[in-house]
């Protein structure tokens, strides 16, 4: 056995070993752009009990949106823009109906029949016009604007670690 461990009772993987001084996260931090993202955007691909949709359908959207958000260079920061937009596959939303569901946060615009065509539009309109796509939002309910965490904390946090101050979720995308 050595240093496997079992989760979930199926999945092995190896022990980990903390990089010192937490370097790989300070590189991961820097290389995504973790400290500019804007909107993260999550969506039901790949689930273990295919309920909403197809696992096909749901992987045909999930591959949709990665390629999409490279081609359109919105995946990283970019000089031009400098915030991007995070994209998550979940396993499942819990909205087992209408699906690939996709929801875009901190909006928390949630949407159902993401197909790639769906896709483009939200990516058009939402992500780069700021504007919800009705006919697919089933519910509109936005990430608090309280935090446990005030902006001069967060903004002390990011540089006493040396990336400077985040971009603003309330900036013109």
């Amino acid at each position: 056995m050595g240093n496997k461990i079992v989760i979930q009772s199926s999945h092995k993987i190896e022990k980990a070993t903390p990089p010192p001084g937490n370097q790989a996260l300070n590189y991961s931090i820097e290389t995504l752009g973790l400290t500019k993202i804007q909107r993260h955007v999550f969506i039901c691909a790949d689930q273990t009990l295919p309920k909403c949709c197809s696992k096909q359908a749901s992987l045909e959207a999930w591959e949709y949106l990665k390629k999409r958000l490279k081609e359109l260079r919105l995946d990283v920061p970019q000089q031009e823009r400098p915030s991007c937009i995070f994209r998550t596959k979940a396993n499942c939303l819990r909205v087992c109906c209408s699906g690939p569901i996709m929801v875009v946060y901190p909006d928390g615009v949630w949407y159902r029949q993401a197909t790639p065509e769906v896709i483009e539009r939200i990516i058009q309109e939402h992500l780069i016009e700021n504007k919800i796509v009705e006919e697919y939002a089933f519910l509109v309910h936005p990430l608090s604007k309280t935090s446990v965490v005030t902006e001069e904390q967060h903004n002390r946090s990011l540089t006493s670690k040396g990336y400077g101050e985040a971009v603003s979720h309330t900036s013109a995308g």
